[in-house]
């Protein structure tokens, strides 16, 4: 499963559904989250996409399009994951 494709993919409600099962497959699959999950706790993951969000302008300045909210979402998800 490559998450960084399916982020690429979402566009829709469907898509966006499809990414998200994917990132809680993910994180499913190692429990502790693993080296590539740096917010294993709910309130870090959450911290740390909120930031993503301002930091970025929801992902706006850094190419994503305000058009296709679904993505901005699935990014900002993505990011509870990654963001520090």
């Amino acid at each position: 499963m490559d998450l960084q494709a399916l982020l690429h993919q979402v566009h829709d409600d469907q898509t966006f559904l499809h990414f998200a099962r994917a990132l809680m497959a993910d994180k499913t699959a190692c429990p502790a989250g693993g080296a590539d999950w740096q917010n294993h706790r709910v309130e870090a993951f959450l911290e740390s996409a909120i930031a993503w969000a301002e930091d970025s302008d929801f992902g706006i300045s850094q190419g994503l399009q305000a058009s296709n909210p679904w993505q901005q979402f699935a990014v900002f998800l993505y990011c509870g994951k990654i963001y520090e």
